[in-house]
């Protein structure tokens, strides 16, 4: 090497070391769920995933769901930008707005595809965004789960008339409407208080989740029958709440990054959980007593769940514009789907009067 060669190299070598690497973004995220409900694992997928497409741009520091916050304040949190996202089921923010409901999951309506189809392809998205939105927030769907589990109790429940009285651990606004006039009562609790009621008698029962999620949170311990199938929510979709200014603070590309590893992991979410699923299904097999609802006893409960949405969606507006949404999609895949049956994606339910819902959203 000539002595202009090194000289050059040398003033080179100063330049870049004078300069500061320009430092990534940090965000700090958690979940509202604990390291022991296997639906951890979406949001920890998530996060892996995208800290490897956004490295050097981006890191978020994850935590599981406790360790910042209580699970109820999560929604608070990133709204006041104390922490820049957190990963949630939308039905816990009905008290908000009513319209979570519909995005977080509904009765007896949408699967774990259809949610997929209508957020992707047919408008969904822009209404997560648009209802997060009220708040501060970007809104990222990246789980999805299919139909739920059930009722685990300790007296099995076979038919409507076993409901009554009953007094039932369970999630929704609609869902605990609907359980009400099947004569039934909801109470509402987090997931990680629902071993200890049932274990203490406080509850007759209880549903929560998908079979593995249910699985690891040990109620086949602490009940010996499970009613099937979970008409309460036939889906269930999850998601990160992100502060707006911390999204706006990215790049495009950084962004676009996010909406892929979101995309991605709503793909995942449903193989994985659908396989995992049918793992903790033989294990309650030989755990408790499957019983199941005749179909008599599923068109009844269809036709009061779909009472109670068009009440529900009529008496908020952002709910008839979810659900209006959600409907037309159903119309309008239905064509496809039922040429197709049964050889396609799940059934086109007998849902709810969707000219009713029109008229309140309009």
């Amino acid at each position: 090497m000539t002595t202009k060669t090194t000289l050059f190299a040398g003033f080179a070598l100063a330049a870049s070391l004078s300069v500061p690497a320009l430092a990534a973004d940090s965000w700090t995220m958690t979940t509202t769920w604990p390291s022991s409900l296997e639906l951890i694992e979406i949001d920890r997928h998530f996060v892996n995933l995208a800290n490897k497409l956004t490295a050097g741009d981006l890191t978020i520091d994850f935590y599981e769901g406790g360790a910042l916050v209580p699970a109820g304040e999560v929604f608070g949190a990133v709204e006041s930008n104390t922490i820049q996202a957190g990963g949630d089921w939308p039905g816990y923010w009905a008290g908000r707005d009513a319209a979570f409901s519909p995005l977080a999951t509904t009765a007896s309506l949408f699967n774990a595809v259809d949610y997929v189809n209508w957020i992707l392809e047919w408008g969904g998205a822009a209404l997560y965004d648009e209802i997060y939105g009220n708040y501060g927030m970007v809104y990222l769907p990246y789980g999805v789960t299919n139909n739920e589990s059930g009722f685990r109790t300790n007296s099995p429940i076979r038919s409507l008339e076993d409901l009554q009285g009953k007094r039932l651990r369970l999630s929704g606004l609609e869902q605990g409407k609907i359980l009400e006039r099947l004569g039934g009562s909801q109470v509402s609790m987090a997931g990680g208080e629902i071993y200890q009621a049932l274990e203490r008698g406080v509850i007759d029962g209880a549903e929560f989740s998908t079979p593995n999620v249910d699985w690891s949170g040990g109620f086949q311990q602490v009940t010996k029958y499970w009613a099937t199938p979970g008409w309460h929510q036939s889906a269930s979709l999850f998601g990160v709440m992100i502060n707006k200014s911390a999204w706006d603070a990215l790049s495009p590309e950084t962004q676009e990054k996010l909406r892929v590893a979101a995309n991605a992991t709503l793909l995942w979410s449903l193989a994985f959980t659908e396989r995992r699923a049918t793992e903790a299904y033989a294990q309650f097999d030989e755990a408790v007593e499957i019983t199941r609802y005749d179909d008599e006893t599923l068109a009844r409960v269809q036709e009061i769940a779909n009472e109670v949405i068009v009440e529900t969606a009529c008496a908020n507006p952002n709910s008839a514009k979810v659900y209006l949404s959600q409907l037309e999609y159903l119309a309008d895949y239905a064509k496809w789907r039922d040429a197709s049956a049964p050889f396609n994606l799940g059934r086109t339910p007998n849902g709810p009067d969707i000219e009713a819902i029109r008229a309140c959203a309009n």
